[in-house]
């Protein structure tokens, strides 16, 4: 059963560190605190070069979606820059981290787990025509960004974009781009 979650719907919240806003598109379990999640999407718009949350026991996977890009500095793993054309970059929450800004304003994408109780992965996919979702172990989630269809059992849900869809691990289905193609988000969450 699929569950579409609107992006004027989406939870807004201040940052951990009070240094922007996210936008919580869904957390589990629902009405968990940024201190008891067992998983998190969310976006940020990110206006200012700064330090990051830091999410004890969590690892998290980051995308840009819309800016020039952004240079992060993590602990352990050094110099990084994400720009919305790079892969999105995992990366322990809990080291701590310096983003810089070289273009200006950026909005990015945010996916945690809480190390040791679930896993994630985050990928970018643009369908040329229909194209059907991988299965999964766990749950999914489709973050549009630009206007397309999903075909589910239940039939074909619209999503403008940053609408989510969320698909459960058996349900099969297919994206199916307004236009020409569809860009869009794939986040799967499964049991560590």
């Amino acid at each position: 059963m699929s569950r579409l979650l609107r992006n004027a719907d989406h939870r807004r919240m201040p940052w951990k560190n009070g240094g922007g806003e996210t936008v919580e598109v869904i957390v589990h379990p629902e009405g968990a605190s940024l201190s008891d999640f067992g998983w998190r999407v969310s976006m940020a718009g990110v206006a200012s070069d700064g330090p990051f949350s830091v999410f004890p026991g969590i690892d998290r996977t980051l995308a840009v979606l819309t800016g020039d890009g952004m240079e992060l500095s993590i602990e352990g793993l050094g110099e990084r820059l994400l720009t919305p054309k790079s892969a999105p970059l995992p990366f322990p929450a809990d080291a701590p981290t310096t983003a810089r800004l070289p273009g200006g304003p950026i909005t990015d994408l945010n996916v945690m787990t809480r190390r040791g109780v679930f896993r994630h992965g985050l990928a970018h996919h643009v369908a040329e025509g229909a194209k059907a979702l991988p299965a999964s172990s766990g749950q999914r989630l489709l973050l549009a960004l630009e206007p397309l269809g999903v075909s589910t059992a239940d039939g074909l849900v619209g999503l403008q974009p940053l609408d989510a869809l969320v698909l459960d691990s058996a349900e099969e289905a297919e994206v199916v781009p307004a236009g020409a193609s569809a860009a869009f988000y794939l986040v799967e969450i499964t049991p560590a």
